[in-house]
C-alpha cells in the first residue's frame, strides 16, 4: 500500500512479544476465525498477520465497520460548511417526503442519524432495501419516539447520511473521501457499493485492505491530524468518538453491562467500549479498535460469531502487554512470534489427494435432474494437483478450480456467491468474484471443494458424493453454518451420460 505506516519491533514501542503470542494463542484455543490482524503503537506496526489465503494487497468486506467511514465523510462535510448536524432531514429531501410529515420525523436531525437514534418504530434497512428509492422508505418509515431520545441500531440512518453528504457535495461519498482521506493516508482501491439510485450504502459495503483500516484508526488516536496536516478538526473528532447516548439494557445479559462492550455507549457510527477505548465494528469481526490510554491501534478482519470474545482476548492479553516505556529487545519471543506470524493460515478440506473415483468420472459429463438454479449438466477434470469442476446452465458455464493441498486463486461468477448477510447494495448478477479454492477426497467416493472468497468474511462448500452413475452436489455456506447449518440452496442430482 502506498505511504505504508513505519514498522518497528514490540519491544521498541514497549510492546512485550509474549502478550501478542497470548492473543494469536487464544485466538486458535477459542476457534475465532480471524483473516487479518494489525498492531500499531505510537503510529508504528509493530505485529501483523493474514491467515492464508487472506493477505495484506486485498480488500476486505467491512460491513458496518463502514459506517465510522460515512461519519467521516459527514464531519468533512461539516468542516466545509455544507451542513450542520443540528439540519432537519426532512430539509434535504423536499421531494421525497410522505403526504403527511408527522412532528417527530420533521425534528428528526443529522445527528440523529449519527446517534443511531432517529426514534424509528422499528428497525427499517430490510424494509427500506426493497424499495427502488431507499431514501424515499426511510422517510415512510413510522417515527414512534422524540429523536435523539431513544437508541435503536438503524443501518438505514447511515444510508441517510451518505444521502445526505451526496446531496450537499453532489458526490458519492467514495468520491467526495478520495481526496480528503484516502489519498492523504495512501489509501487506493477501496470500493462501495450503492443503491439502485446510485448513492453509496453507507451502513456497509466499504471494502479495504487491513492496513487501511490501521491507518484510519491512528488518524483518530492522532486527533485528525497525518503527517503534519489536519485532515479532520480536533472538535470534529471527539464529538464522533465521545459518548452521545447510552445503549437500552437487553432483557438478558450474558455479562455484567460494564464487561460488555455493547453497552458502554454510542457516539456518532462509532462505539465506545471498555477501557476508555472507541472502536468501528462490523458484523462477524470487523475491527478498528482505537486505545487512546495505550496510543495503540487494533485492526481487525474475520468470520466470528462471537465478537465479544475476540474483543475480550484484547482486553486479557493486549492491554497489559502495552508498556509505558520501551522493553529491552527480546529476540527469542520476537522470533517465536515471527514464526506464528508466518505459519497463520486457515484450514482446508481435510483428506487425500486422490482416489480411484477420479480415474472413473473424469472428463465425462453428467446430466443434471431440473432445478431451481437452471443447471443442466457438469464435469470433472483432475490435472495434476488440481480439480476443475465445470457447471454448466441456460446462462453459461460456471468454472471451479481448486488445488489439492493448496489453494488456488480464480474468479467465480457462481450464481448465490458469495454469500451475503443482507441483500441491499448487492453486485449484479453474473459478477465475478475472486476466490480461492481447495479440494480434497474426504472420501473414496466424496469429494470437497472449499471456496474463501478472500474478498468477503465468507466461504462455501461443495460437497460431490459419487454412487455409481450417480453424483449428488450439496452446498453449505459459512452462513449458514453459522445459522445453524441448512442452505438454502438445492441439491443437485445427476447421472452419467
Amino acid at each position: 500500500m502506498r505511504g505504508a505506516l513505519p514498522r518497528s519491533t514490540p519491544e521498541a514501542e514497549g510492546v512485550a512479544a509474549a502478550g501478542v503470542l497470548a492473543f494469536l494463542d487464544g485466538i486458535a484455543r477459542g476457534k475465532h476465525e480471524l483473516h487479518s490482524f494489525m498492531l500499531a503503537r505510537h503510529g508504528r506496526v509493530v505485529s501483523e498477520g493474514w491467515w492464508t489465503p487472506y493477505a495484506p494487497a486485498f480488500n476486505h468486506t467491512l460491513y458496518s465497520m463502514s459506517k465510522s467511514f460515512t461519519s467521516t465523510a459527514v464531519g468533512f462535510a461539516v468542516t466545509e460548511g455544507k451542513l450542520t448536524v443540528e439540519d432537519r432531514v426532512v430539509s434535504f429531501f423536499p421531494k421525497e417526503l410522505p403526504e403527511k410529515v408527522s412532528d417527530l420525523l420533521a425534528a428528526m436531525r443529522v445527528k440523529d442519524l449519527l446517534a443511531m437514534a432517529t426514534g424509528n418504530e422499528k428497525e427499517p434497512t430490510q424494509t427500506m432495501i426493497k424499495d427502488p428509492n431507499w431514501v424515499r422508505s426511510f422517510l415512510a418509515q413510522p417515527v414512534a419516539h422524540a429523536p435523539g431520545s431513544v437508541f435503536m441500531y438503524n443501518s438505514a440512518a447511515t444510508y441517510m447520511c451518505s444521502a445526505i453528504v451526496q446531496q450537499v457535495t453532489g458526490q458519492r461519498i467514495l468520491n467526495y473521501l478520495t481526496p480528503r482521506l484516502f489519498e492523504p493516508l495512501g489509501i487506493t482501491g477501496a470500493t462501495w457499493e450503492q443503491c439502485p439510485q446510485g448513492r453509496d450504502v453507507g451502513g456497509w459495503g466499504l471494502s479495504v485492505p487491513t492496513e487501511a483500516l490501521a491507518k484510519f484508526g491512528q488518524l483518530f488516536l492522532q486527533q485528525g491530524k497525518w503527517n503534519g496536516r489536519q485532515l479532520l478538526p480536533e472538535a470534529w473528532v471527539a464529538e464522533a468518538t465521545t459518548f452521545k447516548i447510552q445503549q437500552p439494557v437487553p432483557a438478558k445479559l450474558s455479562r455484567p453491562r460494564e464487561k460488555n462492550d455493547w453497552q458502554q455507549g454510542y457516539g456518532y457510527q462509532f462505539w465506545r467500549s471498555q477501557h476508555g477505548a472507541f472502536r468501528g465494528d462490523g458484523a462477524f469481526g470487523q475491527f478498528t479498535v482505537m486505545l487512546p490510554e495505550q496510543d495503540a491501534v487494533i485492526a481487525m478482519t474475520a468470520e466470528t460469531s462471537n465478537m465479544q470474545g475476540v474483543l475480550d482476548l484484547v482486553w486479557e492479553h493486549m492491554l497489559p502487554s502495552c508498556q509505558a516505556q520501551p522493553l529491552p529487545a527480546d529476540r527469542t519471543g520476537q522470533g517465536a512470534l515471527a514464526k506464528t506470524l508466518a505459519s497463520l493460515a486457515l484450514a482446508m478440506p481435510t483428506g487425500q489427494a486422490t482416489s480411484p473415483t477420479a480415474a472413473r468420472i473424469a472428463g465425462k459429463p453428467f446430466q443434471l435432474e431440473a432445478n431451481e438454479g437452471g443447471f443442466q449438466s457438469l464435469m470433472f477434470t483432475f490435472e495434476k494437483d488440481r480439480c476443475v469442476l465445470r457447471l454448466r446452465g441456460a446462462k453459461g458455464e460456471h468454472v471451479l478450480a481448486g488445488g489439492f493441498g493448496r489453494w488456488e486463486r480464480g474468479e467465480t461468477n457462481l450464481p448465490g456467491t458469495p454469500p451475503r448477510l443482507i441483500t441491499g447494495g448487492a453486485p449484479k448478477p453474473g459478477t465475478a468474484h475472486k476466490v480461492a479454492t481447495s479440494v480434497a477426497w474426504t472420501e473414496v467416493n466424496s469429494l470437497e471443494l472449499m471456496h474463501r472468497y478472500y474478498e468477503t468474511p465468507h466461504h462455501d462448500s461443495v460437497t460431490c458424493r459419487f454412487e455409481g452413475d450417480r453424483v449428488q452436489l450439496s452446498f453449505l455456506n459459512s452462513l449458514a453454518k453459522l445459522r445453524g447449518g441448512k442452505d438454502t440452496r438445492p441439491v443437485l442430482q445427476g447421472r452419467l451420460g
